[in-house]
């Protein structure tokens, strides 16, 4: 048996090798319960395995299957970014090209001026949530403490 690294570096994330490999891929921002299941079935890698004991060429395996999901056989169905706006592809964005694909979204929602843009601009939730008791930190507060003492004493 391989000895067990502490640290392994995937897809330019630190990874705790004590970890089993599903929960260890889901440390990497963009690869979820499902996505990371996938990941490791097509590999045929025991699921139980921690990630510190595979082998130099084993990680890179599991960041060409990340990074390259079609050529593994993983279905486009549980890819992150699917019909992507600009080349209509389906692909699966991890890490740093996740963060500034998401921010790009929402800048391109906040300058086209939908309900979604003012609500993100106005840091308000986005999904219909309710706001009378949830959200309520900060400037979105809805009663200024002030103006409440101002109006009690009069």
């Amino acid at each position: 048996m391989a000895e067990l690294q502490e640290i392994i570096r995937l897809a330019n994330t630190d990874i705790d090798g004590t970890k089993r490999i599903e929960d260890a891929i889901q440390d990497v921002k963009g690869v979820g319960y499902a996505y990371a299941n996938a990941v490791v079935g097509s590999l045929e890698f025991d699921p139980e395995t921690r990630i510190g004991t595979l082998t130099d060429d084993e990680i890179e395996s599991i960041e060409e299957v990340i990074k390259n999901p079609e050529e593994a056989g993983i279905p486009e169905w549980i890819r992150n970014r699917r019909k992507d706006r600009e080349t209509g592809d389906d692909k699966h964005l991890i890490g740093p090209d996740l963060t500034m694909t998401e921010e790009f979204d929402i800048r391109r929602l906040k300058n086209i001026n939908t309900y979604r843009g003012r609500r993100h601009e106005l840091g308000l939730p986005v999904r219909g949530q309710k706001t009378q008791s949830s959200f309520r930190s900060g400037d979105k507060v809805g009663v200024q403490r002030e103006r409440v003492q101002e109006e009690a004493a009069e």
